[in-house]
């Protein structure tokens, strides 16, 4: 028997796209259009323009072809440190969606992480996608990202967390979400606020290329995330995790936040790891290149 993720079962081209950006609608140096112009020179399917508390559907350089999600970033800083937050992406619909373009939407200072479970219920009432961002940078501990509620997604991978400040996730928030019976799905974003700063995070998405076909893919975990390695097929058969994929020196299976299994080896494109039988609720596999470049599958539930 083989279970085959979902993303790619469909057998269809992937779209490569980026979830969060910003650029000077807020707090970002790139103009609108610029950054839309320099996601498609970097070969980008489709981009959400999320910019902070500011709802976008305006596509500023449609000539380019690059097509454009509706959303936003919403935010609320937490009593405290005063550094702690909670932050969160919106995407949505181009009919149907609750919000308008161009919408302010502001959240008072105050409470706790757990108190900021009003964001996402409105992101969901306004038919919304919800995700998770940047948990580590924000501040988030394991118990924050539990209590919290009406997320699709989660950041797994932050350009500019990493690279700006240094400080990763990789997906612990992540595995502790899957190991507790949560069905969130992981993304690599930017959240570029200069020009150069976009281009390392983005998803490739088992989709047509409208916004209701990516928002559809989106929910259903049909995509995975990539900083530059490609995965062409992950599934599991006869207790094996199998995957193929373009040449990486590194491919691990992941079940919780403990190690595994791993496999290192100079050019791997197809790899299979015995599943261990603690093994009861989901597999994910990661892949690293040369590069250091990582790419992550979305988990197959057992």
């Amino acid at each position: 028997m083989i279970l085959r993720q979902a993303a790619f079962q469909k057998k269809i081209p992937f779209l490569k796209g980026g979830l969060h950006c910003h650029t000077t609608l807020s707090d970002g140096k790139g103009s609108p259009e610029a950054t839309v112009r320099h996601h498609a020179h970097m070969g980008y399917d489709f981009l959400a323009i999320t910019d902070h508390r500011r709802y976008n559907f305006t596509n500023f350089a449609p000539d380019t072809g690059l097509l454009i999600l509706p959303g936003m970033e919403a935010d609320r800083f937490l009593d405290g440190s005063g550094m702690q937050v909670v932050h969160a992406v919106a995407l949505g619909p181009e009919t149907g969606n609750g919000y308008t373009d161009g919408q302010e939407v502001l959240y008072e200072r105050g409470g706790l992480a757990v108190d900021c479970q009003d964001i996402f219920d409105d992101i969901r009432k306004a038919n919304n996608l919800a995700v998770l961002a940047h948990p580590t940078w924000s501040g988030n501990t394991p118990s924050d990202v539990l209590a919290l509620q009406g997320y699709d997604m989660i950041e797994i991978w932050n350009t500019g967390s990493e690279l700006d400040w240094g400080i990763s996730d990789r997906g612990y928030h992540w595995d502790v979400l899957l190991s507790a019976g949560r069905r969130v799905w992981g993304v690599a974003s930017d959240d570029g606020h200069a020009l150069q700063e976009n281009g390392f995070g983005f998803v490739r998405v088992a989709a047509e290329k409208n916004v209701a076909s990516i928002l559809e893919a989106l929910k259903n975990g049909e995509f995975y995330a990539s900083c530059g390695p490609e995965i062409y097929d992950f599934y599991i058969e006869d207790g094996w995790a199998c995957i193929h994929c373009s040449p990486v020196d590194q491919v691990a299976v992941r079940n919780f936040t403990a190690p595994h299994r791993v496999v290192q080896k100079n050019g791997i494109t197809a790899a299979q790891i015995k599943i261990r039988d603690c093994c009861q609720d989901y597999i994910r596999m990661e892949v690293v290149d040369e590069k250091g470049r990582r790419a992550w599958t979305n988990p197959i539930f057992l």
